[in-house]
């Protein structure tokens, strides 16, 4: 898993066409238009189906080393995430806004017509919190529960949940399964990744804890809030508040204290962003160490040769 993690950051996603999600996505499309109704039984059988065929996916590919390095290299997306974070950055230094609002729509779904410069950086950074869960600390550790099938059933229920998993007139029951899967596949993850900022910033861990505690508890999201507010904590910064998002304004709940973000604040959370990444690689590698150290104890007690 460590492997597939930096094989993403050194390569980014895979140059194949079709891209293996894309295919993904393209085939649940399918799947909508045979079986959709407004119904939560049918959003089952949709996300169902998915779930399969992620699995199906992790199982060819096999539990060997090999095989997990693969599932969580697919799996993975945290380089795209990042270059585009500071793709958006480079817009916003240049002072081109409406380059940076055309790019946000790659990261997030909100309307970045009536955004600003803060609200831009806002979003980005909000995407980057949330993103790193999904896209970097959920696939490993769904590999470290099951395997390959955990990591690339995991990325099945996150791009399910991106195509219709929105409180809509559409997907408001049909996307119903869907939604509630990534809000179980991520929960544990979005509190690991909270841990992870706040060891990647000891001397703002204590607030990381409080903000976490305080303001993640009245987000939507069960998980992207505490990401968010984590990464509001680290950073010093004011999150949240009110935004436009599929059509729908909403009012979300401020996390943070501070500020509001400046570009450069952008810049700083892909950093975090990275050093989580550093430390969730610098983990499995420590327990990969452990793991080699007990097997080599058991053998020599054993009396068989090493």
């Amino acid at each position: 898993m460590a492997a597939g993690l930096l094989a993403d950051r050194r390569f980014g996603e895979p140059r194949v066409e079709p891209h293996p999600v894309a295919a993904f996505g393209s085939m649940m499309g399918t799947v909508e238009r045979l079986v959709y109704a407004d119904d939560r039984r049918r959003g089952l059988v949709y996300a169902g189906a998915g779930v399969a065929v992620g699995a199906g996916a992790g199982r060819v590919l096999g539990a060997t080393p090999a095989g997990v390095a693969a599932a969580t290299y697919l799996a993975a997306a945290g380089n795209q995430l990042r270059a585009t974070a500071l793709e958006v950055h480079g817009h916003l230094a240049a002072g081109d806004l409406d380059a940076a609002r055309r790019t946000l729509p790659a990261l997030c779904g909100r309307d970045p017509a009536r955004l600003d410069e803060s609200g831009v950086a806002a979003a980005v950074i909000e995407s980057v919190a949330e993103n790193t869960v999904d896209a970097v600390v959920a696939p490993a550790l769904w590999g470290l529960a099951a395997g390959a099938a955990g990591a690339l059933g995991h990325r099945a229920v996150n791009t399910m949940d991106a195509m219709v998993g929105h409180r809509d007139d559409r997907y408001g029951w049909f996307g119903w399964a869907a939604a509630r899967a990534d809000d179980i596949a991520a929960w544990v993850p979005a509190r690991l990744t909270a841990l992870l900022v706040a060891t990647a910033r000891p001397h703002r861990a204590p607030t990381v804890a409080r903000v976490v505690r305080r303001d993640a508890p009245a987000h939507p999201s069960p998980n992207a809030g505490v990401a968010e507010a984590a990464f509001a904590a680290a950073l010093g910064v004011e999150l949240g508040g009110p935004l436009a998002y599929n059509g729908r304004r909403e009012d979300r709940p401020r996390l943070g204290t501070g500020p509001r973000p400046v570009p450069a604040d952008v810049r700083r959370a892909v950093t975090l962003a990275r050093n989580v990444e550093d430390l969730l690689v610098a983990w499995l590698v420590a327990a990969a160490g452990i793991q080699l150290a007990r097997r080599v104890r058991a053998t020599a007690a054993s009396g068989r040769s090493p």
